[in-house]
């Protein structure tokens, strides 16, 4: 896991890049001056620590889990704390195996809400991946340098980002047609979900093929994506 690499915390906390790093269960973090393993804290953690707390939306609804966060030795670097962030499944059945570990920098005032909002971003970059392997190759390379892998991946975002748009751009059209159709008392239908990473660069690179209005109803299909009919 990433967050057991201390190089790479240190090279992050010298930018005061914030981060939440998932660490094993025998990582050692130290706890009022005391250095004990994250699993150990966790096991010492009472039931009015824990939060009941969404990581985000999946396929399902709301990621809901168990989350406890316990502060850990200072930062030498003003204005700036470690956390350690337990979550655990809200299943009281489970295993240890769904108890997760996030080594956590960030500003002092920040609150367990935004490290949890934070680290269940992960879940939609990697949907975002997915959606990129499935739809424009962007797993179909051989890496023989450095600027030929960059490439290739760029290439690959800047085509995914470009279908999102045309996807948003074509749901949004059907979307007004579909309700210039219906008799005024019903009402409007509320939009669906969306991969917000694809939108999000979408906005940045295609801005005139996104629609003006304030919601975006799309969903990007699993396993491909059915673009508009040309007119």
């Amino acid at each position: 896991m990433y967050g057991s690499a201390q190089s790479l915390r240190a090279a992050l906390e010298t930018r005061k890049q914030a981060y939440a790093l998932a660490v094993s269960c025998k990582e050692h973090v130290e706890v009022q001056g005391i250095r004990k393993r994250v699993d150990q804290v966790a096991r010492n953690l009472a039931r009015e620590d824990w939060q009941e707390l969404s990581a985000g939306v999946g396929s399902k609804g709301p990621r809901l889990f168990a989350w406890a966060r316990v502060e850990l030795t200072a930062s030498e670097i003003s204005g700036w704390q470690h956390w350690l962030v337990v979550r655990r499944s809200l299943d009281e059945g489970a295993k240890p195996a769904e108890t997760a570990y996030v080594l956590v920098f960030a500003p002092t005032d920040t609150s367990l809400e935004e490290m949890v909002e934070a680290f269940g971003a992960r879940w939609t970059v990697e949907q975002c991946f997915e959606e990129a392997k499935g739809e424009v190759g962007l797993d179909e390379y051989e890496v023989r340098s450095w600027h030929g892998w960059y490439r290739r991946v760029t290439l690959s975002m800047l085509a995914l980002a470009f279908l999102t748009a045309l996807r948003a751009n074509g749901e949004e059209d059907a979307h007004k047609k579909s309700l210039s159709k219906r008799p005024s008392h019903r009402s409007q239908k509320q939009p669906t979900l969306f991969n917000p990473t694809c939108l999000l660069i979408s906005r940045s690179w295609f801005p005139s093929a996104l629609p003006k209005s304030g919601g975006c109803s799309f969903v990007l299909s699993a396993n491909r994506i059915t673009l508009p009919p040309t007119t």
